[in-house]
């Protein structure tokens, strides 16, 4: 295309086109030209940026993947700039630019850049102000990608710690079914039995002294108590199968021969699958309700953790709950990885003012972050205490330490130290963000064996922590 032609259309381009023409002929005359089919891949993730685009006609999209999928993230149609601009500090392309349509684009390499800057500032003006829409538009996109990260993370941890106790009450249900089939029979017998008042209160005592719990035992100690039990029903000519059921319970050899020499024969071994029956139903009930609680335990936490419904606005936080929630959530990952995962909170540690969402993500990335730094078998310590005029929260882990060569770098957007499809190299940007939006601090210090990254969070003014929501506990 002549250089009068390509003049032309950038008069008419929507985001230049009211440029001063000498500005407009200074890019004509540093460009290059290009006409782009439709599906052809304009720049690929990783590629250096190096170009200004001027979109004369077409549509372009860039693609890029935070671990989600490849997601649009922004378009350019004609009229549209894109690329890398004056004072931008871009490096690389984020993600892969595609032409969705046949496109012709002006192209200004930026070692032309200073001389745009000095030559053309109503060109400079305008590019440094489609830059900062650009990047409200990608930090808009990197926290709902990063939010949506997290919140599978979240969601596969919460699976994993619902699933063993919700396996545990529907197997005590279903074992309290049978049991309590079982008390019924064993109370009907007993009741047509005609017993005195005397074997009523040794059956009684035996029962009181069943309900008793023996509190945890080791595997060696579980087996010793069962064949004790098992060679006192063996003596007496008694279904082994009880012992089962007395195991956990404070039945002892002297207290089953108090019962016996108050109550004989088939009376006796009715009484004694009475008591076995009722030490079982009392025990699965037991066990229902600490599996209940603790689904109970994690339903409020998840739904403390989100904020359902909250405002996004500063409030007076209780930042002791939130790390509480936070490792609450990413025990399951401590777990498997036998990483010791505590947490130590300073006695009536102030409220924070800020946003409870954006904390928890913060505490959420952060710990996350070191479960995956920390060695097998290794330990990630948080904390929280008064210090500096604020609160601090320090995360610390055992790990290798970060290089003194990237430290500098961890921030950045898209840097990531992980393997391909491990991480998305957003989570300490997106955090750092975070934490810059509740006008709060990051710093982190490394050296080999320990990481430590630190929050200081403003104090609220009022001193009173958010409460917790009214349907946490619903």
């Amino acid at each position: 295309m002549d250089a009068d032609a390509l003049l032309e259309r950038l008069t008419q381009h929507r985001a230049l086109g009211a440029a001063p023409v000498e500005e407009l002929r200074w890019l004509v005359e540093r460009g290059e030209f290009n006409q782009i089919s439709r599906g052809t891949f304009y720049f690929r993730k990783g590629d250096r940026a190096e170009f200004l685009w001027i979109i004369l006609t077409g549509h372009l999209a860039i693609y890029v993947d935070r671990g989600l999928g490849p997601r649009r993230v922004l378009e350019w149609r004609t009229g549209d700039v894109g690329g890398h601009m004056p004072y931008s500090r871009l490096v690389n392309s984020p993600g892969d630019v595609i032409a969705l349509e046949p496109s012709e684009v002006l192209l200004i390499i930026r070692r032309y850049f200073p001389d745009l800057v000095r030559d053309c500032p109503t060109l400079t003006t305008t590019l440094v102000h489609v830059m900062i829409d650009r990047a409200r538009a990608f930090t808009s996109s990197d926290l709902q990608d990063e939010k949506m990260v997290s919140l599978g993370r979240l969601a596969a941890g919460l699976a994993h710690e619902l699933n063993n106790p919700a396996s545990a009450v529907r197997r005590s249900a279903q074992l309290l079914v049978a049991q309590m089939d079982q008390a019924e029979a064993s109370t009907r017998l007993l009741a047509g039995a005609r017993l005195s008042e005397v074997q009523l209160d040794a059956i009684d005592r035996a029962r009181r002294i069943c309900r008793a719990a023996v509190g945890a035992m080791s595997p060696m100690e579980r087996a010793d108590r069962e064949d004790t039990l098992d060679r006192w029903l063996d003596e007496h000519h008694l279904d082994p199968e009880l012992a089962t059921a007395l195991i956990d319970s404070g039945a002892t050899p002297e207290s089953l021969d108090d019962l016996f020499a108050a109550v004989k024969g088939q009376d006796f071994a009715n009484a004694l699958r009475w008591i076995a029956a009722c030490c079982s139903v009392r025990a699965l009930g037991s066990e229902i309700s600490t599996a209940s609680s603790r689904m109970h335990e994690l339903v409020s936490a998840i739904k403390r953790f989100s904020y359902m419904d909250q405002a996004q606005v500063p409030e007076a936080m209780d930042v002791a709950q939130g790390l509480r929630d936070s490792v609450s959530m990413l025990q399951h990952k401590a777990r498997n990885k036998s990483v010791a995962l505590g947490v130590t909170i300073e006695d009536r540690l102030p409220a924070a003012l800020a946003i409870g969402s954006d904390l928890n993500q913060i505490w959420t990335n952060l710990i996350d972050n070191a479960l995956d730094a920390a060695p097998a078998a290794g330990s990630v310590q948080v904390s929280a205490k008064s210090e500096q005029g604020g609160v601090v929260v320090r995360v610390v882990d055992n790990g290798p330490g970060i290089p003194r060569d990237i430290r500098e770098r961890i921030f950045d957007p898209f840097f990531t130290t992980k393997g391909v499809g491990k991480g998305t190299g957003l989570g300490l940007e997106v955090t750092r963000r975070l934490v810059l939006r509740n006008n709060a601090d990051i710093e982190v210090d490394s050296e080999p064996g320990r990481t430590e990254f630190r929050v200081l969070l403003r104090v609220a003014p009022s001193q009173t922590p958010r409460p917790t929501p009214a349907h946490a506990d619903s």
